[in-house]
């Protein structure tokens, strides 16, 4: 090798040096992915320290992903103006606050101001600051282990993150598990020396309407379904405003394009049928995974009244076979169509779903939904381990970052979108089945079903039979029974009703991969094969 040629092993740096430095990237991507979990699973004791509604932390979940999404293409292009590594600081002090705000945390306005709205401020800084840093920062060999090692770190966070945070939550606290997060965040810092800063060639003018067209087109839609779920008004003025800004915002790009001025997005990407069919995969993988893993903790917390490491357990089979059959699947692919893959990993998604519906209302244990869950998560394992691929093969090697993070922001709408529909749907179902359910009692008389109705519906998101027995002491038997069985049924039905979202989001999918079938494979280049992040 002579003097003028680039090292295999990493840019101006030693081969430990960039062992180092791909751990450090690793630990960020850990904490980046297991964030999320750990809040799913301490729902029920988040709601109870904070004497809080489960809708309300369910919102703060969605509201999280939608930041992310909304201002991840953004948060891409400040990293080119004020270079990726400050971006990469910038994104972890964002996570750390809203980590550190959580481990304080007395009301949940705190946690929608720092850990949803800072937090993931921070996210939509920090993925693709990683992204660059990977590829500016390695070369070779050397950046397809770096690649291989915080993708290994974000699959593994995604299996074990319900079960590490089920069990510090049941153990020690939720306010630990965040915590933890901040001393991790300090470790990858303190190695900040080793990162190399990459400059920025491109054009430095910025989208200053197609960036607020993407947050206001993306925040109307989630927003808007937020607002519902809680009993707001002017629900359809949102969701209006959110729809007309997303279509304003194709034909902004289009006609700035033909101009020849700066974009937010090239246009030029969804010319590209497995492009667009690759995205609006993802969203729709992502919409169900979304959905999955809001209705399934409520319930298991909610109904079944599991702590968070029993509600960790019980998810387990859905996290740990997606992680196994992506792995499993990225190595044995073979010689099979990654449209074929994605056929099957749809409709294993769809039948899991399926299964689960039904056995719902049966089920007294979380062990009722393993091998539904299996299914699942198999079907979501292949997904994984094709998509991104398949989206990003057609895209030329010198736009595939920018495409990585247009795939990234569809993924993360996809996943805000489906936390809050199936989140809002499930709650929805609930306050009209109490309603419902109490009207229509044989047991109790008109005026104890309106008192009924209402109080359920006011307490449902925070009361279990065993605090609803407690309160009805000294009611007759029959009354105390008949109220139990309502509340009881009603929240099957809704949790049977939420999971409609990532069912109808699977049978889209699997509708929309017999297209990808037709059409012919594409090769990706070897930047594509090696970029895990997008």
């Amino acid at each position: 090798m002579t003097a003028t040629q680039p090292s295999t092993e990493g840019r101006g740096a030693s081969s430990g040096t960039s062992q180092r430095l791909a751990v450090l990237l690793a630990m960020a991507m850990f904490v980046l992915v297991v964030d999320t979990s750990l809040m799913n699973v301490s729902i029920s004791a988040v709601v109870h320290d904070l004497g809080t509604t489960v809708s309300g932390v369910q919102s703060a979940i969605a509201l999280e992903a939608l930041v992310s999404a909304a201002f991840i293409l953004i948060g891409s292009k400040i990293g080119d103006l004020i270079g990726r590594k400050l971006a990469y600081v910038l994104g972890l002090l964002g996570y750390a606050i809203g980590a550190a705000a959580m481990t304080v945390a007395q009301s949940l306005t705190a946690i929608v101001v720092f850990w949803a709205i800072i937090g993931g401020l921070g996210a939509s800084l920090l993925l693709p600051a990683m992204q660059s840093l990977i590829h500016g920062n390695f070369e070779g060999a050397a950046q397809k282990r770096a690649y291989a090692l915080v993708g290994a770190a974000a699959a593994i966070a995604a299996a074990v993150g319900p079960l590490l945070g089920g069990f510090i939550t049941t153990f020690l606290s939720w306010r630990v598990a965040f915590f933890l997060e901040d001393v991790i965040i300090v470790v990858v810092l303190s190695g900040i020396r080793l990162v190399r800063d990459v400059p920025y060639t491109g054009p430095r003018q910025v989208d200053v309407v197609g960036a607020a067209l993407s947050v206001v087109g993306m925040g109307g839609v989630v927003l808007g379904i937020l607002i519902w779920q809680e009993g707001g008004e002017a629900v359809a003025a949102f969701l209006a405003v959110g729809a007309l800004a997303l279509s304003g915002l194709v034909f902004w790009l289009v006609r700035r394009k033909r101009q020849g001025k700066p974009t937010l997005i090239d246009p030029d990407l969804f010319r590209s049928i497995h492009f667009r069919l690759g995205i609006s995969q993802q969203t729709l993988q992502q919409i169900a995974l979304g959905g999955a893993m809001i209705a399934l903790p409520i319930y298991l917390q909610m109904v079944l009244e599991y702590n968070a490491l029993q509600a960790g357990l019980s998810l387990a089979p859905l996290s740990l076979s997606m992680f196994a059959v992506a792995i499993l699947a990225g190595r044995r692919a073979g010689t099979r169509r990654a449209a074929s893959i994605i056929r099957t990993g749809f409709a294993l998604a769809v039948v899991g779903v399926a299964v689960l519906i039904p056995i719902v209302p049966r089920a007294d244990s979380g062990l009722w939904m393993t091998l539904p869950l299996i299914v699942m998560g198999s079907g979501l394992g292949l997904l994984v381990s094709q998509l991104n691929n398949y989206t990003l093969a057609p895209i030329s090697e010198e736009r595939v970052s920018e495409a990585a993070g247009v795939n990234s922001a569809g993924g993360s709408f996809g996943l805000s979108f489906g936390l809050a529909l199936a989140g809002g749907v499930m709650l929805a179902t609930l306050a009209f089945s109490f309603t419902n359910l109490a009207e229509s009692s044989t047991v109790l008389s008109p005026a104890e079903q309106q008192q009924v109705a209402a109080a359920l519906e006011e307490d449902a998101q925070i009361m279990s039979n065993t605090q609803l027995a407690e309160q009805l002491a000294g009611q007759p038997p029959d009354i105390q029974a008949e109220i139990i069985r309502i509340n009881t049924e009603a929240r099957h039905r809704s949790l049977q009703v939420a999971l409609l979202v990532p069912l109808l989001a699977g049978l889209l999918g699997f509708a929309n991969s017999f297209r990808m079938v037709r059409l012919p494979d594409v090769t990706p280049s070897a930047a594509v094969e090696g970029m895990v992040l997008g």
